[in-house]
């Protein structure tokens, strides 16, 4: 008799966890919310308008990257390179190309007004792992920007693993600069290049602050 509760436990535990997955957030819905959490953050705080960059490094680190994939995103850059890279030297490329994505980023939503975002609704089928989130960034008088999320499917939700503004790729961009300076100065050389433009911008941060 005592397996019975057993067998019950196991049944819930699997409709749990079945439940769990039902429950995540579709692609285009995920860059909807992320969105509009932001831009209301954007809009109201006037430190943020202003240029307050630790606040806007916070926002991004909250909001924004927990929905990239920075292994990915750095592997695809790397390229061919990324199975000779050492272990340390794949940690730092990493590190070092998440903090300069932070950078960009705190860049760009300090430049926000009144912008708004347009989510277009993405066409997929129950077993797609990756899809593209296509938006567009409306501001009043001015041209309309692209600005398109590919995202895979991992266990912990949707992850993008790049993005393009006005059909520029991320990461095809990056590689090309990328591959040169590994081929003209080694691995070593481009994670020194990444962590030197972080420590200037860092700098100038600080400065300006």
């Amino acid at each position: 008799m005592r397996a019975i509760p057993k067998i019950f436990l196991s049944v819930a535990l699997l409709c749990a966890a079945g439940a769990v997955r039902a429950e995540m957030i579709a692609p285009d819905a995920l860059i909807q919310n992320t969105v509009q959490e932001v831009l209301a953050v954007v809009k109201q705080d006037k430190e943020i308008q202003s240029g307050n960059q630790a606040k806007v490094v916070a926002l991004v680190d909250a909001k924004v990257l927990p929905h990239f994939d920075f292994l990915r995103m750095t592997r695809l850059c790397v390229g061919k390179y990324w199975r000779t890279a050492s272990e340390e030297q794949k940690q730092a490329l990493v590190k070092e190309f998440r903090t300069m994505l932070v950078r960009t980023y705190t860049k760009a939503f300090t430049g926000y007004r009144d912008q708004t975002v347009e989510v277009k609704p993405v066409r997929m089928v129950a077993d797609d792992t990756e899809v593209t989130v296509r938006t567009n960034i409306l501001k009043p008088g001015a041209p309309s920007v692209s600005v398109n999320y590919e995202m895979e499917k991992t266990p912990d939700g949707w992850k993008v693993f790049d993005l393009s503004i006005e059909g520029a790729g991320l990461v095809p961009t990056y590689r090309g600069t990328f591959a040169k300076q590994i081929e003209d100065g080694g691995m070593d050389s481009l994670i020194k290049t990444l962590a030197d433009k972080n420590a200037n911008s860092a700098a100038t941060k600080a400065a300006t602050n």
